[in-house]
């Protein structure tokens, strides 16, 4: 699913179904605590801009992920986060775009940060209105969270199985 005239991806994204996700969105300092952003049962979203995204794959990615069916029910069946009704944690990050160099990493192929940015809020955006339709407005049962952009964070994760996906648009 790749939508660049090339055939190169413009994003990658790896899912990772979870019990409880949370992650630091503020590191601690002089005047005041870390702060953090917490799901319960849900879906975690790794997510890079390459060089040429633009809004018009948005839809298309928050569409296919959040119906994905890779949330495991309590009888054992599959379900998208749609289905359950689950919760969404957004992670930017960057790094999903290097490539080996040497024993280095490069990132030549990531988006400018500024697009990135403009991107990654869109993307949150349309999953939250996806979600919340989905739950009937519901806001209680399902929530998105997400990262802060451009920063490191640090995130702590429970899971039942990494059931981890790797996919590219």
């Amino acid at each position: 699913m790749t939508e660049k005239g090339g055939g190169a991806p413009v994003a990658r994204t790896v899912l990772q179904q979870c019990l409880q996700a949370r992650l630091q969105v503020k590191p601690a300092d002089e005047l005041s605590e870390a702060e953090f952003v917490q799901i319960d049962r849900g879906m975690v979203i790794y997510i890079c801009f390459f060089k040429g995204a633009t809004d018009d794959i948005l839809p298309k990615m928050v569409s296919t992920l959040l119906n994905l069916r890779l949330c495991e029910t309590d009888s054992g069946k599959l379900a998208s986060v749609l289905e359950l009704p689950g919760s969404v944690l957004i992670v930017p990050q960057a790094t999903l775009g290097g490539k080996a160099k040497g024993r280095g990493m490069q990132y030549h192929n990531n988006i400018n940060k500024e697009d990135g940015l403009r991107l990654y809020d869109a993307f949150v955006s349309l999953c939250e209105k996806e979600l919340m339709a989905a739950s009937g407005g519901n806001k209680a049962e399902v929530t998105v969270k997400h990262g802060t952009y451009g920063n490191r964070q640090v995130l702590k994760i429970d899971t039942n199985g990494p059931y981890t996906h790797l996919m590219e648009f």
